[in-house]
């Protein structure tokens, strides 16, 4: 065949694929945001002395007062209000979240003008953690109902006293579809041996997940948090078995929708010169599915919006926090917000 015959091909192959894609944009889909976002430190002002909350109470080294709790919480409903507003104007249907205090912030939360009208609901179990930071869900109750929940408790037999956030699996039905969410907040990366630590925060999750799949193959299951580690270090890649494509995502595995930002430089927060992504989405197989007659993945976004983002300064460029050592910003949060999107036909 000369190239000319190979040209007038790869024309008419051009238009069939244009056309196809010009019928495709008319098919209309409902889409879901699903959000995490670590609140760096949601903290109440009253002393509790069965957690280690001092510094955040009006005599503590952050002069926590109500009026400073005040202008945390207004600002982290301004971030929740935002988040997916594009595809989703009434904002994400799920919002995992972690780094708060107890119950009470996030009824104050979820209370505040620019999100109250969203009647956000909250599943919330205490954790041991011993500074009494704790993870949560908060659910549009319009899209999602919730069927049950429950912790997944950290131990370590080789450290019995040691203590961390439980790990929170709410299981409930988005778009009429079964669906499993983890939401995660992995030890730090404080001592010389923590990624152990992390490494078995993942083992938990994987049983999770290789339960969740021997009950049903075709489980829906999202797995999301500040994992403290990136995607490519051993407690993603290695012992969740995350996978950077949904090409290598064989049946049982998961899917890390994060993993590609991560490798053209883009995170969720930086230290010392250096960008990480700790707060990832992570999805089952059956996420990945291109029928689009059922609920199914379609694109993931780190939420780093200029005005989340430090302007001058030291720490130009990265997340606006709340404090800058113990000097208060009126900021945001150390860590950016991450999304995905699942889509599902308009019936």
């Amino acid at each position: 065949m000369n190239w000319k015959n190979i040209r007038s091909i790869s024309l008419v192959y051009f238009f069939v694929v244009l056309s196809t894609l010009s019928m495709a944009q008319q098919k209309q889909y409902q889409v879901y945001a699903l959000a995490f976002y670590n609140l760096e430190n949601l903290f109440d002002t009253v002393q509790d002395t069965s957690i280690n909350d001092v510094e955040f109470t009006p005599r503590g080294a952050n002069r926590w007062t109500p009026g400073k709790y005040q202008k945390k919480q207004q600002n982290m409903a301004k971030v929740l209000s935002r988040l997916g507003k594009k595809y989703c104007p009434e904002g994400p249907a799920l919002i995992g979240l972690c780094e708060l205090e107890n119950r009470q912030v996030l009824q104050d939360l979820v209370e505040q003008p620019a999100i109250a009208n969203r009647n956000y609901g909250i599943v919330h179990h205490d954790s041991p953690d011993r500074r009494g930071v704790d993870v949560a869900l908060l659910y549009n109750p319009k899209v999602f109902k919730v069927l049950h929940s429950k912790v997944l408790p950290y131990h370590l037999e080789r450290l019995p006293d040691y203590t961390t956030r439980d790990i929170l699996l709410v299981t409930g039905e988005l778009a009429g579809e079964e669906i499993h969410v983890l939401v995660n907040h992995w030890p730090s990366r404080y001592g010389g041996k923590s990624s152990e630590l992390r490494e078995h925060a993942a083992s938990i999750v994987k049983s999770a997940v290789d339960s969740l799949y021997a009950q049903k193959p075709t489980a829906k299951i999202i797995i999301m948090g500040d994992l403290n580690d990136d995607p490519i270090d051993k407690s993603v890649r290695v012992v969740l078995d995350a996978k950077k494509y949904p090409d290598q995502v064989s049946e049982g595995g998961l899917y890390n929708t994060m993993w590609q930002h991560y490798d053209r430089g883009v995170g969720s927060l930086g230290y010392q010169g250096k960008w990480n992504l700790f707060d990832q989405i992570i999805i089952s197989k059956p996420l990945l599915s291109e029928d689009r007659a059922n609920l199914s993945y379609w694109k993931s976004e780190i939420f780093n919006q200029e005005f989340l983002i430090t302007q001058e300064g030291r720490y130009k460029g990265y997340p606006f926090r709340t404090f800058a050592g113990n000097v208060f910003q009126n900021g945001y949060s150390d860590h950016f917000p991450t999304l995905i999107y699942l889509v599902k036909d308009l019936k």
